[in-house]
């Protein structure tokens, strides 16, 4: 708008100056020419003041566009699974720890539970909630351990006893993980669980609770 309004006085400027009458006196001429000399002046001034908010308000949009990828990259993760033992009768006993396969699925948004594996990877770095749960026969001893990585985090065990048909059992715990970072379940050597297929009796399950 200012250029359009600038581009008027600069022509009406050169009209008026440029008209060489005996009605027009020196003196008329000279304060005609002031005259338009203060306006352009105040036009260019204008002008910059323009230019360099137009400037400012660029620098602030780039502002403002990186915040909202920061954002975006820092958006809050939905990651959650549960998955069970899927057999029909004991799991186990074998000669050494063992990462439990927990094959069938029930929820894995986010797709980080491999049910091939039985192994959690984090997604995200963050605070996660993990439980597993089991069904034994009591004849039997149980010893399940989480781990993260290859460190051991957290277990539940039952010692084996001659009166005892059945056991159950579980653990809970949060951890901080870094993006990457592994969890699993581990059948104790020389131990077993129970399991039946579709009925979820052993079961490993997490959530993401908070991210960073």
């Amino acid at each position: 708008m200012n250029l359009v309004i600038f581009s008027v006085m600069l022509v009406f400027c050169q009209l008026t100056l440029g008209q060489d009458t005996l009605e027009t006196t020196d003196t008329e001429k000279t304060e005609m020419q002031s005259v338009c000399r203060l306006d352009v002046y105040d036009l260019l001034r204008e002008i910059g003041a323009l230019k360099e908010k137009m400037g400012g308000l660029e620098n602030r949009l780039k502002e403002s566009e990186k915040e909202i990828e920061e954002l975006k990259s820092k958006e809050k993760r939905e990651v959650v699974f549960s998955a069970a033992a899927d057999a029909s009768g004991h799991i186990g006993p074998f000669n050494t720890d063992t990462t439990l396969i927990y094959g069938s699925v029930i929820i894995n948004t986010g797709s980080a539970y491999n049910q091939f594996t039985g192994i959690f990877t984090a997604p995200v770095t963050g605070v996660y909630y993990f439980i597993f749960f089991y069904h034994a026969g009591g004849t039997n001893p149980t010893n399940l351990s989480l781990y993260k990585n290859n460190e051991f985090v957290a277990m539940t065990y039952d010692h084996s006893t001659s009166h005892d048909g059945a056991d159950n059992g579980g653990n809970a715990v949060f951890l901080q993980l870094q993006q990457g970072d592994q969890v699993s379940v581990r059948l104790g050597a020389n131990t077993h669980i129970w399991a039946k297929h579709q009925q979820h009796m052993t079961t490993f399950s997490g959530f993401l609770l908070s991210q960073g």
